[in-house]
């Protein structure tokens, strides 16, 4: 048995990503060069979340691309070596471009790291920034986000679920928890 919490409902998380927009832009000097690009599966939506943000602020629209990073993991379980493979999808040239890769769950870091890998296989970004709605902590690999919608110290018990309205229905962020008895057992 689980047990979970809210932690932020709809209005939180696109004020969450609006705060971001607006760092994503101060941090460089507005959004010339810049692109986005999501990580695969919920990555996406909010990389367009962040695109409709931005173009609020600055009335400029900037290319979203979607970015598999299947092959380029190094973690994945033996429950899942038949993985679900998705599509990499970056429809403009990312040279000499600020790349904003865009996650909803920073962890590990080894999304981040095959993200990178992944990208470098494509161009070369003239810088590569990260922005994930949720930092979770537990790094395995010196990687940290550049833009952060909310900080959750979290157990490794426990995990975080964003979901995205075309893909769970709804737009939320919940962690979970199992119970007590059940980490004893």
């Amino acid at each position: 048995m689980q047990r979970k919490n809210l932690i932020l409902d709809e209005a939180q998380l696109r004020r969450s990503v609006m705060r971001m927009a607006h760092e994503i832009i101060e941090r460089n000097k507005g959004v010339d060069g810049v692109v986005l690009v999501g990580i695969c599966r919920r990555g996406e939506p909010l990389a367009h979340m962040l695109r409709e943000a931005i173009e609020r602020v600055e009335g400029t629209r900037l290319p979203v691309g979607t970015l598999d990073i299947t092959f380029y993991r190094d973690d994945l379980t033996p429950a899942a070596r038949d993985p679900r493979l998705n599509r990499t999808d970056v429809p403009f040239s990312i040279e000499d471009q600020t790349v904003i890769l865009v996650d909803d769950v920073l962890y590990t870091g080894r999304t981040a790291r095959a993200a990178m890998d992944a990208l470098m296989d494509i161009g070369r970004a003239r810088r590569i920034q990260l922005a994930v709605l949720i930092d979770r902590g537990h790094r395995e690999l010196p990687i940290r986000a550049d833009f952060v919608g909310k900080n959750i110290p979290t157990s490794h018990a426990e995990f975080v679920r964003v979901n995205m309205p075309n893909i769970d229905g709804e737009t939320n962020v919940w962690l979970y928890r199992r119970q007590d008895e059940e980490l004893e057992g």
